[in-house]
């Protein structure tokens, strides 16, 4: 119960930091480049969700086993939420940065199709009754969409000129070397979001686990009983 304490009072420190903590110039973003601490953790966060989904959904297919395809369900709509975080701190700081909430810039593109893909995903897990036919299905769908997340995440919007930073043709450049630009202040409250964010997936994976486990556990004793 201690290390949930310790982990709201790490991220309530950050999102303090984030908002007071000098973070040097950045050209063309200036104080507006602070939103890196909470739209990219949320944008990292929905890889790695839909990642694990996937793991889980590989081993689903192999043991059959209930509780895997439970954890994948589980990983993917928290991947699914923190990308609809992404999308729409994405799309606050667009207003301010280019004047309009929506602009279809490669990035806003990318990152609304991962949306269609796994609310599509949804609407297949709502759709199917039979209990294992959904499961499998589900894996199947999961694995494939993930191909797509790399290429919609890291390719697609590098690839193409854009509004965003690290468009084709960005004269700050693209990737992860953008990273090594930052005011060492802004470098060190960065990664220390990454870690505050997967710290806060764990913890929500295992509680959303946990719930559906039980859930499915309480139904099959009350089956065996009647």
């Amino acid at each position: 119960m201690i290390w949930k304490f310790l982990l709201g009072v790490y991220i309530a420190i950050i999102t303090i930091l984030a908002f007071v903590i000098p973070i040097g110039f950045i050209p063309g973003l200036g104080e507006r480049a602070r939103i890196i601490f909470l739209h990219v953790p949320s944008a990292w966060l929905s890889v790695i969700a839909f990642f694990v989904a996937m793991i889980y959904a590989v081993r689903y297919l192999r043991s059959k086993n209930i509780y895997e395809d439970v954890k994948s369900a589980a990983s993917a709509e928290i991947g699914f939420l923190f990308c609809f975080v992404t999308t729409v701190t994405g799309s606050i700081w667009a207003k301010f940065n280019w004047g309009s909430f929506w602009n279809w810039d490669p990035r806003e593109t990318s990152i609304f199709v991962l949306l269609l893909i796994y609310g599509a995903y949804f609407v297949l897990r709502s759709a199917i009754e039979v209990e294992e036919r959904k499961a499998t299905l589900s894996a199947v769908y999961s694995i494939i969409a993930f191909v797509t997340v790399p290429f919609f995440i890291f390719i697609m919007p590098r690839i193409m000129p854009g509004l965003h930073p690290g468009s084709k043709g960005d004269p700050e450049g693209a990737g992860p070397v953008v990273t090594f630009k930052m005011d060492p202040n802004m470098r060190i409250l960065f990664f220390a979001s990454l870690l505050g964010f997967t710290l806060v997936y764990l913890w929500i994976f295992k509680l959303r686990s946990r719930m559906e486990i039980l859930k499915i556990k309480i139904q099959n004793k009350i089956y065996q009983e009647v």
